[in-house]
């Protein structure tokens, strides 16, 4: 099958395009024959190395880590689909390669395709909803009434994240250029803060969450912004001691995490708060979730630009940019 793959760690020109087997299924996989794909800036990030020491890929590796297909195989122990079905996926870590014409999937990182959405539509939903689900829902326990500010409103969690805490009766704030400002409010956003101009630590107070995509100073910032037992939550970094617990990394790596994260969690402290580092897992049952508040017209995919398959390599460095609104997509097929 055709993909684009890397050989070594490094910048934008290790992507090559060419030939690669297509994968094996265990009885627990689904084949996928992909039509889109996403590409999120994680995807970068892995190139480049930067998560080598949590993610100890083999090369050559695939990358991707974002699709919508079709299912033309399923493995003995298969259930819940069958060849034809249309589906979308955010595959498990350790199996990303969406930038290829198939893919194998396990079934329980799997979900149906909404049935509203076009393939490109759907193929820019798992990551970054996944993400806003996790970190809003399942990690800040969002209530109805709660105040929340997401850093970087436009970008592709944002938009999402937005749409998500509205629909769960949160009060939203946001940072974002004053460019996109009626575009935010329009995906729910109350409150929109220009960053190139304000302050948003001197504006906003008493908030009850802080999903923070920025990390630096914009992490630490956002301490200002929380009421007493309040809850900052990062998916930029530094990462934590419990996340280094969750993956299981040897001691050494462990004691970095624990020295990287010490500051903001103190400073949290200090501010009678909590700090936590999140990154988004596969999960086909929270994606089925998803799904319906798509279907019910309450999420719904904000698109920047679809580039072809031969593209792939001008869409990463379009979104290493830094400028995108919402997500980019492949049309794969």
């Amino acid at each position: 099958m055709k993909a684009f793959f890397i050989k070594q760690y490094g910048k934008s020109e290790v992507l090559t395009f060419g030939d690669q087997p297509e994968p094996s299924l265990r009885d627990d996989d689904v084949l996928v024959q992909i039509h889109a794909a996403s590409v999120n800036p994680l995807d970068n990030k892995i190139r480049s190395g930067e998560f080598k020491l949590l993610l100890p890929y083999k090369m050559p590796l695939i990358l991707g880590t974002d699709l919508a297909g079709v299912v033309v195989k399923v493995g003995a122990r298969v259930s819940r689909f069958k060849i034809g079905d249309e589906v979308y996926a955010r595959p498990d870590d350790e199996r990303i390669g969406t930038f290829a014409e198939f893919i194998a999937v396990k079934e329980t990182s799997l979900a149906l395709k909404p049935a509203n959405l076009s393939m490109e539509e759907a193929a820019s939903i798992p990551l970054v909803a996944l993400t806003a689900w996790q970190t809003l829902v399942i990690k800040g326990n969002l209530k109805k009434g709660q105040k929340v500010l997401i850093h970087a409103g436009s970008g592709g969690v944002g938009t999402i994240a937005i749409q998500l805490a509205k629909h769960l009766g949160a009060t939203v704030a946001t940072t974002a250029s004053q460019a996109n400002a009626n575009m935010l409010k329009d995906l729910g956003a109350d409150i929109v803060i220009d960053y190139k101009k304000e302050d948003f630590s001197n504006q906003l107070h008493d908030y009850d969450l802080v999903l923070d995509t920025q990390g630096g100073d914009t992490l630490k910032k956002s301490l200002k912004v929380l009421k007493p037992g309040g809850k900052l939550i990062g998916i930029a970094g530094p990462p934590d001691p419990a996340f280094a617990r969750q993956h299981g990394v040897n001691s050494l790596v462990k004691l970095v995490m624990f020295l990287l994260s010490y500051g903001i969690r103190k400073s949290a402290k200090q501010h009678s708060a909590s700090y936590a580092f999140h990154f988004m897992t596969a999960n086909g049952q929270q994606l089925s979730e998803i799904s319906k508040l798509i279907e019910a017209g309450s999420i719904k995919p904000v698109i920047d630009r679809v580039f072809t398959f031969e593209e792939t390599k001008q869409a990463l460095d379009y979104v290493d940019a830094g400028r995108t609104k919402g997500k980019v997509v492949i049309k794969v097929r």
